[in-house]
């Protein structure tokens, strides 16, 4: 009788907790169809245009959360300290007046040292705070941010001494302008740099990942009949990903062949592509190496790991360096995109909104993964464009979207959180058991 119950409850177990894992997602996915339902004015391509822009400047910081995560560390507000170091970078190469390939690969090349060192205090940090390491993290963005306005407001002019009548100078020769203009990369700047290299078709980049992704797919049910006991795949998943992939190729290849209106959408930048996918591809097999089973094993259980010889102070520091230095790359590429620097005001939303990306494509605070980053940012972003024109269809102003946004980000938060909590609960009560 007891074994009976115990099944019963973990099949209910089971079942609530996919609905507790997927219940982000799934709200979202519902919030971006009832905008379409509702909303005139938003058509197919311009919803595309705007979500592809949106997914390209903001996928690589999403991705650089991934590796903190795997490594116990949880959810990284602290990548916030990253794109102040790629800010700081950015003004250094611009003061110059440096730009196009090379002057982006410079102020990466900058940003690389600056953020290794914000990273490895950061991580230092994280190991005196351990198990409240993103209350610290959230801290730590505030308390960097006193010292990022001290440095561009006062320590610039007044101890740094510049020309008063720099463009990026205030007039007064003390501290940076509010706003600094990156200049159009044609004309020497870092606007579009990266994005304008080489641009192609949207439907000839869906056509090009989803061939890819088939071809994925074919390959591992290939590799599976040669050795199916090394070499196992998920056939229910495998099937979905064929199908969607012969859909999706399928609509592409008629766009492309009829010059439907699908080929208005904004181009695909390919360099911004390939250095999201190496990121991805990065996160993947980091984990498949000696240092990636360490982050692991001390995402697990920080006690065993050190019980196994693993150094867990450093490879938490190691995973707070790698985690700052994407962060501060990605902030490169999205003020890239963007084509202004805020200087006082860019970085500061960063850490929560790439946080609220990644917890909507289905991540928590101890798992994470590429497919949550990108499923994150498209559904993430597909509610920034819907929020104010569902706001102007139901209420007549758009500006009550822009409050739902708000509340968007910190509900998720707060929702992945509570959820954490009742896992952790959950799985307790069944271990007692």
């Amino acid at each position: 009788m007891n074994n009976i119950n115990t099944s019963e409850r973990l099949k209910t177990t089971k079942a609530s907790t996919w609905l507790a894992d997927n219940i982000v997602t799934l709200i979202f996915v519902a919030f971006t169809l009832f905008g379409f339902f509702v909303s005139d004015g938003v058509t197919v391509n311009f919803f595309l245009t705007e979500l592809s822009s949106r997914f390209f400047r903001n996928a690589f910081l999403v991705l650089s959360l991934i590796i903190p995560v795997v490594a116990g560390l949880g959810l990284n507000f602290g990548i916030v300290v990253g794109a102040m170091a790629g800010q700081i970078a950015i003004a250094i190469v611009r003061f110059f007046e440096l730009g196009g390939v090379s002057g982006l690969l410079l102020t990466m090349f900058l940003a690389l040292p600056i953020a290794g060192l914000f990273g490895y205090f950061t991580g230092n940090l994280y190991n005196k705070t351990r198990g409240q390491e993103m209350i610290a993290s959230l801290i730590v963005g505030f308390f960097a941010n006193g010292i990022y306005q001290f440095l561009f407001l006062v320590v610039v002019g007044v101890i740094i001494k510049v020309p008063a009548n720099h463009p990026m100078i205030k007039p007064d020769g003390v501290g940076v302008r509010m706003s600094v203009d990156l200049v159009s990369y044609e004309d020497g700047g870092l606007k579009y740099a990266l994005d304008k290299i080489w641009e192609i078709p949207f439907m000839w980049a869906i056509l090009i990942l989803f061939a890819f992704i088939l071809l994925l797919q074919v390959w591992k049910i290939l590799r599976n009949k040669k050795n199916p006991v090394l070499y196992r795949y998920n056939k229910t998943t495998t099937l979905l990903y064929i199908i969607l992939s012969v859909v999706m190729i399928g609509i592409s290849i008629y766009a492309i062949s009829t010059n439907s209106t699908l080929m208005m959408v904004r181009k695909v930048p390919v360099i911004t592509s390939i250095l999201i996918a190496a990121l991805c591809l990065f996160n993947e097999l980091i984990l498949k190496t000696k240092l990636g089973q360490d982050f692991r094993s001390v995402g697990q259980s920080q006690h065993i790991a050190e019980v196994s010889g693993i150094n867990v102070d450093q490879t938490r520091i190691i995973a707070t360096i790698m985690s700052t230095i994407f962060a501060s790359w990605g902030q490169i590429m999205y003020l890239q995109n963007m084509g202004t620097l805020n200087t006082y005001g860019a970085h500061t939303q960063i850490g929560m909104f790439s946080v609220a990306a990644l917890l909507v494509g289905g991540a928590s605070t101890q798992k994470a993964g590429v497919k949550h980053a990108i499923i994150g940012t498209l559904l993430f972003n597909s509610m920034f464009i819907m929020s104010p024109e569902i706001g102007l269809s139901l209420f007549g102003n758009a500006l009550l979207g822009e409050y739902f946004r708000t509340f968007m980000v910190y509900g998720v938060i707060g929702l992945a959180l509570g959820l954490h909590v009742w896992r952790t609960n959950k799985s307790n009560e069944i271990t007692l058991d």
